[in-house]
């Protein structure tokens, strides 16, 4: 396995494009075995920028990454895998904030890769924002009501992909 650096996502500047999507991931994979899970995951969020059709034969071989974050997260629970911030608080937070092209379905992707990391991180350890939830007065969605948006928004079999990831932590109860 080769070890990229930023450059390899820098490359397309604006186009996210199907090459953007892939490289993304290898760049997440790359981290990863840098012993980066924290920077990992910020990768796999950069895959999720992809302006992709929802039937990109992309994902045929490269999935929507939720079963991915799920094993990074299972994996780095413990911290000896490299520093993994608290990924619970950064999906609320990248949620709350986000911007750009298809601004909406990203953020219902992070609001389902909060409650990802919810179900398989310990809430004592990786703990919600409670700061900004009573700052801003935030509601935070349900699993369900972020799946039914990424379903009606995202790609096609997108929604599959969350079933599977969602499967995969409840394997590891």
């Amino acid at each position: 396995m080769e070890i990229h650096g930023h450059h390899l996502t820098r490359r397309y500047g604006g186009e996210k494009c199907t090459a953007f999507y892939q490289d993304a991931l290898r760049y997440a994979q790359s981290q990863w075995i840098s012993g980066k899970p924290a920077q990992a995951i910020l990768q796999i969020n950069k895959a999720w920028m992809a302006e992709l059709a929802a039937d990109d034969a992309v994902f045929v071989d490269f999935p929507p990454p939720y079963r991915a974050l799920v094993w990074v997260l299972q994996q780095a629970a413990d911290g000896k895998c490299g520093f993994l911030g608290n990924p619970v608080r950064h999906f609320q937070h990248l949620a709350t904030r986000m911007s750009g092209p298809r601004a909406a379905v990203r953020a219902w992707r992070a609001w389902v890769c909060f409650h990802l990391a919810e179900h398989v991180l310990a809430s004592a350890e990786f703990p919600r924002d409670g700061a900004q939830l009573t700052r801003e007065g935030l509601w935070i969605p349900g699993f369900p009501q972020s799946c039914r948006e990424v379903a009606r928004l995202g790609w096609d079999g997108e929604i599959d992909e969350v079933d599977r990831a969602w499967n995969d932590c409840a394997a590891m109860d």
